[in-house]
């Protein structure tokens, strides 16, 4: 039996001790880092939530852009992408190359900026 609390739940009881204990207590400097650092535990937890999945999904278009399906190293292929677009090879004019750059900036903006008011816009156009 594992009854070690994930890395989640660790995050979330810290996020609830800074908002629900802490953070009410606070004035001034203080209260405004007590938001900073709550902000920056929710954005962990989302990035906790999503990164399996986003790394699979860019894995899979990077793979597919690149030609390279038997290449499971999500650094390497990003690297060979910046190789790709520096010597030309990808330019704007690749529907795949825009379509994936898109996809990886709204994913990475789900977890950073969920409330952005261009997210919506960009998830209906996605």
């Amino acid at each position: 039996m594992h009854n070690q609390p994930s890395q989640a739940e660790l995050i979330a009881a810290v996020k609830h001790f800074i908002d629900e204990t802490a953070k009410p207590q606070l004035q001034g400097h203080a209260a405004f880092h007590a938001r900073v650092a709550s902000n920056v535990l929710a954005t962990l937890l989302r990035d906790l939530e999503a990164r399996t999945t986003n790394d699979a999904d860019e894995l899979a278009r990077l793979q597919t852009l690149l030609s390279a399906p038997d290449e499971t190293d999500l650094g390497a292929l990003n690297q060979a992408l910046c190789d790709a677009i520096q010597a030309r090879d990808l330019t704007a004019e690749t529907p795949a190359l825009l379509a994936h750059l898109k996809a990886t900036a709204i994913a990475q903006v789900q977890v950073d900026q969920p409330k952005y008011s261009g997210l919506r816009t960009a998830l209906k156009n996605s």
